[in-house]
């Protein structure tokens, strides 16, 4: 699953930057292990005497007390049949269950929520054999875990099979889970209805009873009943098409693989597709509502491509005969990996070359590898449990930097790939983080486990680990595991133990990992002497929280190292620090050069303290060489002085990537206290000398975020002084951007960025170009084609008068495309007009011209207008229940609801407003975990400005 905020910040996904738990059933509810591939099945057996068992909703015993599923049963094949009525809004449906019995019973229980059920009946091998009627089955259900049991006249015998056959029906879903609702508007205004599942975590069980966990796989048939103006999808082709009477049909897609409840998928809707056929021989086809057929072209050739590139490097055949991917009006995440059918929002599928920028060309492309990627890992291989959901997410995230790479170099995703490090450490740093593999048992819990821990930090340590490693021997571990695995489930130590015996002839061994002796050099023997073990190493970045910081001083040849906990917001000097980094201890690849030779060396650091010998005297040490690894490093003694020198003298003796590490280091380091701003600001001077367009954007956003953190305050003098730096001192480059398309992905970024900076800086040349674009655009009657990487400025500066504001929100209404729509609504959230606010977020809640998918987004981009923060913030208190009633609890809407309306808040007025609220939340029997992600990054940034706001306001001084 592809998550995406998808209008405030189109190329990242953090709609995740914290997470929210229900954990009042955990606690109460004893646990049950995670078993290996069912080895163990439950002995339990139901008794009517049996105490403390729930209580069904007809008031008889519920036989079944935990939240797992028992595994006396388990499933083979499903045929399911599903009738949606797209007129009545609603469903029926039926299935046949074939299961196989391991362990005698009297009772099989599995989930289903919100279904009704009309009639259960079961029959054995033997009475489907001579089409003996079924045994009618008593149904009993229990909500709170959602889960039906079926009570069997007889006892089930162990190593029989059996059929069970379910009538039942629901309505289609409001809101984005299980079997729902959604519609589009056509060109011609008319508003068309069509149905969609969104499965992943749990919710199969809203559109079918079934077994829906992870490890219990098995074949679907599926029959889908339409209308004939209607076409039906669903992960396999279609096999037949049988016409009954009153003009329906009924589809029959051919038998699945082996496969999770999650991934299931089907749709009735009127799209068009674009098609074409990868080189062996798989049908690909992109679908779209039809007035958005000419914007799925791109995704065609990217899915094509992407494909063909999957195939070779996995060396596994993509294993279904076609692959669908669908742009869906309503949808949650930012696209799902069903197989075979994969679904997406309009904004991560489609690609108008009118208003698509660069950025939104390579969030699509990443999109798409991203989706691709999980055909292999997590629909191949799956994990056995959500607690190791990094496998299947981090996975698809680290394929994004290989595939994209390789397929479409000039996008230079590479450089991009530091942000997706650089993002989830801003989280990581907090003691609030988590594990990447951490229990997880209620559905809320599973939900939460899909944050920027299970993506992003699970896609960097992949990525550190290929660099120690070497990439053909870790392409060649993956192959291992996937071909092992394959149609099964695996868990964390199944990786690590194909990644350290992925040896073929002529390599040799050492400590479990083998290495091949082409390519090795006398440094890389002496390293591997020291015995490595891949899964010792890599369960320190698993099984516990956190970033290591290395602590680097330098004496003369000898090098000191230091390894502890890395904590923003805790200083050294608390109280509470030496606490906090007890138990804490990573094994950490570190790399590193010195200015007096670029040969990279290694050393692995697996203990606190540590002492390295350098050959020759030199002036500077850089560590973690082109920040591949998931550490921060702090140069003691004079270690930064020297480095600042070296970038302040001739920068590019630094790699282009170190350079952009240094930056984010060093302000991170003032966040922990263990460095002051004005060095962090000193080193950013020699930007304006920086060629390499990344290391340019990734200082400016720090300046960025200060000048916008004063701004919302009203710290007017800082906020005055920071413009007036930002304009002199970047003015020779903001001078230098020309309003065009033109140049690479990042000539095109920085120009996006840099426009944006001097229009929101009030810089008159920005404003009156972009005023007079927007003129010109509203004089063809919205016909001009503007440049789209400058689109979201002209807008944002044409949104700033009521005529302006009026006439984009009726383009937005008429608007065809996701792209234009995603920088109308962004230039509209800009106004300083409280009322224009008001009437976005009431338009937002009504969710017919502003869809309720995009008001999460909204509502953070509102937040961050100084104008609209406390604005956005009463709202969500005063609506709460509406909200949690559209998204429900776990999503990644309301997460981003929470951290995106108050994680930007540093007062301690502001600080106890959000604690009051959480603190009533919590009455109300809602735990969130992301109550307490979003305090301490309010405590952290209060502590930001106790600290340094003086500092800043002295070094603007001195330099404005």
């Amino acid at each position: 699953m592809f998550h995406s905020s998808a209008m405030v910040n189109s190329h990242r996904k953090p709609m995740f930057n914290i997470h929210i738990g229900l954990y009042c059933l955990a606690v109460i509810l004893p646990r049950i292990c995670i078993c290996s591939q069912f080895s163990k099945p439950s002995s339990y057996q139901f008794s009517k005497n049996s105490g403390g068992f729930p209580v069904a909703t007809n008031g008889e015993p519920f036989p079944w007390q935990e939240l797992r599923l028992p595994n006396m049963v388990i499933p083979l094949h499903y045929d399911l049949f599903v009738h949606p009525n797209l007129t009545s809004l609603d469903f029926v449906a039926s299935e046949k269950i074939e299961v196989l019995v391991r362990d005698a019973t009297q009772f099989v229980v599995l989930h289903s929520k919100d279904l009704e059920i009309m009639n259960a009946t079961l029959q054995s091998e033997e009475d489907s054999r001579y089409m003996k009627p079924g045994k009618k089955l008593n149904v009993l259900s229990y909500p709170a875990h959602q889960q039906i049991a079926l009570l069997v006249p007889e006892k089930l015998m162990s190593d029989l099979k059996y059929y069970v056959t379910i009538d039942f029906q629901a309505k289609l879903a409001d809101g984005f889970e299980g079997f729902y609702k959604s519609t589009y508007r056509t060109l011609g205004g008319e508003t068309r209805i069509i149905a969609v599942t969104d499965f992943e975590p749990t919710q199969a069980r809203v559109a079918f009873p079934c077994f829906d966990e992870p490890l219990f796989k098995a074949n679907f048939s599926i029959k889908i009943r339409r209308e004939s103006r209607h076409i039906a999808l669903s992960n396999m082709p279609k096999v037949k098409t049988i016409e009954l009477e009153g003009g329906l049909l009924e589809d029959h897609f051919e038998t699945t693989v082996k496969m999770s409840t999650y991934l299931v998928a089907y749709i009735v809707c009127d799209f068009t597709p674009v098609s074409g056929t990868t080189s062996s021989g798989v049908k690909v086809s992109v679908y779209a509502s039809p007035d958005k057929w000419s914007q799925t072209h791109y995704a065609l050739e990217a899915s094509l491509k992407l494909l063909d590139f999957y195939e070779k490097y996995f060396d596994i055949n993509y294993p279904l005969p076609k692959l669908d991917l669908i742009a869906i009006p309503d949808f949650g995440p930012g696209a799902m990996e069903n197989w075979g059918l994969i679904t997406y929002r309009e904004t991560s599928l489609l690609f108008d070359p009118k208003a698509s920028s660069a950025s939104d060309k390579l969030w699509v492309t990443r999109v798409i590898a991203h989706e691709l990627a999980h055909q292999w890992f997590g629909n191949l291989v799956t994990m056995e449990w959500w607690n190791d959901i990094w496998l299947n997410e981090g996975f698809a995230n680290y394929m994004e930097l290989i595939s994209v790479n390789a397929t479409y170099p000039e996008l230079q995703f590479d450089d991009d790939f530091l942000n997706v490090c650089f993002e989830v450490i801003t989280r990581d740093s907090l003691n609030s983080s988590r594990p990447i593999s951490k229990p997880a048992e209620t559905p809320t819990q599973i939900q939460e486990m899909f944050d920027a821990v299970s993506y992003n930090k699970g896609a960097c340590i992949l990525n550190m680990l290929k660099d120690f490693l070497s990439e053909e021997k870790f392409q060649r571990g993956l192959i291992s595991y996937l071909k092992k695995f394959s149609y099964r489930n695996a868990k964390n130590d199944d990786l690590w133990g194909s990644l350290s015996s992925s040896c073929v002839e002529g390599d040799f061994m050492s400590g479990g990992v083998c290495y091949s002796d082409s390519k090795m050099t006398s440094n890389m023997l002496t390293f591997l002497g020291e015995n490595v073990e891949v899964k010792e190493m890599m369960t320190t970045w698993t099984l516990q929280k956190g970033i290591p910081l290395v602590v680097v001083k330098q004496d003369g040849r000898s090098l000191r190292l230091q390894q502890e906990r890395f904590l923003k917001g805790v200083f050294k000097e608390d109280p509470e620090w030496r606490s906090l980094q007890e138990r804490y201890l990573w094994h950490i690849p570190l790399t590193y050069y010195t200015s007096s030779s670029n040969v990279i060396h290694r050393h692995i650091l697996r203990s606190k303290t540590d002492t390295l010998d350098l050959p020759e005297e030199t002036s500077w040490v850089k560590f973690n060489v082109d920040s591949n690894g998931y550490y921060i490093v702090h140069y003691e003694g004079q270690g930064w002085d020297r480095l600042i020198a070296q970038m302040n003298q001739n920068h590019t003796l630094l790699r282009p990537k170190d350079r952009i590490g240094l930056i984010h280091d060093a302000f991170q380091l003032v966040s922990a206290g263990r460095l002051t701003l004005d060095k962090a600001l000193d080193m950013t001077r020699y930007l304006q000398h920086e060629t390499s367009r990344p290391a340019l954007l990734k200082g400016l956003r720090y300046l960025e975020l200060f000048y916008h953190m004063m701004d919302r305050r009203n710290i007017s003098d800082v906020s005055e002084n920071l413009k007036r730096y930002l304009l002199q001192y970047f003015k020779p480059v903001i001078d230098a951007q020309s309003w065009s398309d033109k140049g690479s992905i990042w000539d095109r970024m920085l120009r996006s960025a840099l426009l944006k900076l001097a229009c929101d800086l009030n810089h008159d040349p920005c404003i009156r170009k972009a005023a007079e674009l927007f003129s010109q655009w509203i004089e063809s009657n919205g016909k001009l084609n503007i440049p789209t990487d400058v689109l979201k400025i002209v807008y944002s500066v044409g949104a700033q008068t009521i005529a302006g504001w009026n006439y984009l929100l009726e383009q937005y209404e008429l608007s065809m495309s996701g792209a234009e729509k995603y920088k109308i609504l962004y230039g509209l959230s800009t106004s300083k007009h409280q009322e224009k606010l008001v009437k976005l977020i009431e338009l937002g809640m009504e969710g017919k011209v502003i869809k309720t998918q995009d008001l999460a987004a909204l509502l953070q981009a509102i937040a961050r207008n100084p104008k609209g923060q406390q604005l956005v913030w009463n709202f969500v208190r005063e609506n709460w229940t509406h909200l949690l009633k559209k998204f429900g609890l776990g999503s990644i809407a309301m997460r981003t609801i929470i951290s995106g309306t108050t994680s930007h808040f540093s007062s301690k007025d502001e600080l106890q407003e959000v604690k009051l609220f959480f603190e009533y939340l919590k009455s109300q029997g809602l735990h969130l975990d992301i109550f307490q992600i979003v305090l301490e990054t309010i405590a952290k940034n209060i502590k930001w400005l106790e600290k340094n706001l003086s500092s800043l306001r002295t070094w603007l001084l001195v330099s404005v």
